[in-house]
């Protein structure tokens, strides 16, 4: 085995805040979820309208509401093919919206609503498994690879912990990760010969990973909208996000070394990321035929300004015959900003009496312009005699998520029919495009606070994702009860750690994410 040999040096220095491209992608796009209409017709009700579920996607459809109406839903999500893990179950009861429409008649054909909605936007519970073989390479040896290329330079600080330095300081890509490896695992001392210590790497042969993900982004829209003549309709939300997520990870490797194979190593990893957003939504909904139903709505969204905390405890079981230490951990927590993509959307609906109404939309956003943001710091501001949080791209980041995600298209088709006034029946089909590269990956070798604070190498390349969406209704007075059914199915690439040198077989491995939802929701008119 290679080593790279060790002198004492001075401190490390931690950098200022900020996260990596696919940690924060997390945190762009949106569940279909909300109301059980809405989720029964893929949600394709942009330009229908009169949904309270149409408040974050065009604010418009809130104005088409002649009455007032309150809303809750509920009910289940169950992933397939899922083992529980780390406590979570793949059934779980998720509590989804409840809101309220407040309308006021302004004139014969002029009216004014206000709305406010809750609104489980991402529900991030999930269980993610994966396993294959390895050959040539290791998540060791991508932290030896760094220091062989010149990234950085092994080295003691002065509390004994092996450190990458770049010149005098902490280099910012190396990771948490990089630390316990080489703190544990890598380094190997002579006590006799204290200055022959050096870093060594063993390769693996095989790989095992778990991850059992869950939390929420929850969205607090608060709605201005109404008509006029009944032509035209206008609507703008201002949307509040809270983030809540934990994501509880563990990696173990089987290495080889020459002899053969020579023991094992497993990091945990438990995370979480929790803070605030916000939002402004934007659209209008025209009907250019007199006299005909046919209507177009066109909708903007701003990007969601994320102000985050991430936080994490991580740490290595070696039980393997290298390495001074038979475990090791670090635990570190940090502030930054992230700001996700505009999102532009234009759609079509139709009705036939009160029959039939049909549902087309179309979304796009850029997932290559969100911005991972370092933290500055406060600064005072004359003027205003207040503080201020100043903030900066992550250029190196942005680099990567520029080549690693790419435009999202999404696509929604629905339908309603109603045989008679009080029932109602529906179908929906909502399509996502991939927003990732194929060849896209998560770059640990970046000079970037992003690398420098992340504590796992894996990442999972989503294909396109399919839903399938159906539901009834039924109306008694001013009551309504409607039931969905909605079925996703996402397959991806999930690797364990990034390429590097000349090394193919990273143990690339297919999985997906497929989940079945029942939605409840009860409803009041008035």
């Amino acid at each position: 085995m290679k080593k790279i040999f060790l002198a004492a040096l001075a401190m490390a220095v931690m950098p200022a805040a900020a996260q990596d491209t696919y940690e924060s992608a997390r945190l762009n796009g949106s569940d279909l979820n909300g109301t059980a209409r809405y989720v029964g017709m893929g949600g394709a009700m942009d330009a229908l309208g009169a949904d309270i579920s149409t408040i974050s996607t065009n604010p418009a459809g809130i104005g088409m509401f002649r009455h007032s109406n309150i809303s809750t839903s509920f009910g289940f999500v169950s992933q397939a093919d899922a083992q529980k893990f780390d406590g979570l179950n793949k059934t779980n009861m998720s509590f989804d919206q409840i809101g309220f429409v407040y309308s006021s008649r302004f004139s014969s054909s002029s009216y004014v609503n206000v709305a406010f909605n809750y609104h489980k936007s991402r529900n991030f519970d999930q269980i993610l498994s994966a396993a294959n073989a390895l050959r040539g390479c290791s998540q060791n040896g991508l932290t030896y690879y760094k220091a062989l290329r010149g990234i950085y330079e092994f080295d003691f600080n002065t509390s004994g912990d092996v450190i990458g330095y770049d010149g005098n300081y902490r280099s910012e890509a190396f990771s948490q990760t990089d630390y316990l490896y080489a703190n544990s695992l890598m380094l190997e001392m002579d006590p006799d010969h204290p200055e022959d210590a050096g870093i060594y790497y063993y390769d693996a042969d095989a790989y095992s990973f778990d991850r059992a993900h869950r939390g929420w982004i929850a969205d607090y829209d608060i709605n201005l909208s109404g008509n006029v003549g009944d032509r035209f309709y206008w609507g703008f939300t201002v949307g509040i996000k809270d983030v809540n997520y934990k994501g509880y990870t563990e990696y173990g490797e089987s290495l080889v070394d020459m002899a053969g194979k020579c023991g094992a190593v497993v990091i945990g990893d438990d995370r979480k990321i929790k803070g605030t957003g916000f939002d402004i939504k934007a659209g209008f909904i025209i009907l250019p035929i007199e006299e005909s139903p046919f209507r177009l709505g066109v909708s903007v969204a701003t990007p969601t300004f994320y102000d985050l905390t991430s936080s994490n405890d991580s740490y290595i079981l070696n039980d393997s015959r290298h390495g001074l230490e038979l475990d090791w951990a670090s635990s570190e927590s940090y502030d930054f900003k992230y700001y996700t993509p505009w999102k532009f959307g234009v759609s079509m609906g139709h009705t036939v009496g009160n029959v039939l109404a049909l549902g087309l939309g179309y979304e796009y956003s850029d997932w290559g312009a969100s911005k991972n943001r370092i933290n500055d710091g406060s600064h005072y501001d004359w003027w205003s005699d207040d503080y201020y949080e100043d903030s900066h791209t992550d250029r190196d980041m942005k680099e990567n998520t520029e080549r690693s995600l790419t435009g999202q298209h999404i696509l929604k088709a629905g339908l309603e029919v109603r045989p008679v006034p009080q029932f109602a029946l529906r179908l929906g089909y909502n399509y996502l495009s991939s927003p990732y590269e194929e060849n896209g990956y998560r770059d640990a070798t970046l000079n970037s606070p992003g690398v420098s604070y992340s504590s796992t190498t894996d990442y999972v390349n989503w294909k396109d994702t399919h839903r399938f969406t159906c539901g009834l209704g039924v109306k008694a007075g001013g009551m309504n009860i409607d039931l969905a059914y909605q079925y996703s199915a996402t397959d991806g690439d999930f690797h364990p750690f990034q390429p590097y040198v000349n090394v193919k077989d990273t143990g690339v491995k297919e999985v997906s994410n497929k989940r079945h939802q029942v939605l409840l929701t009860l409803g009041y008119t008035f």
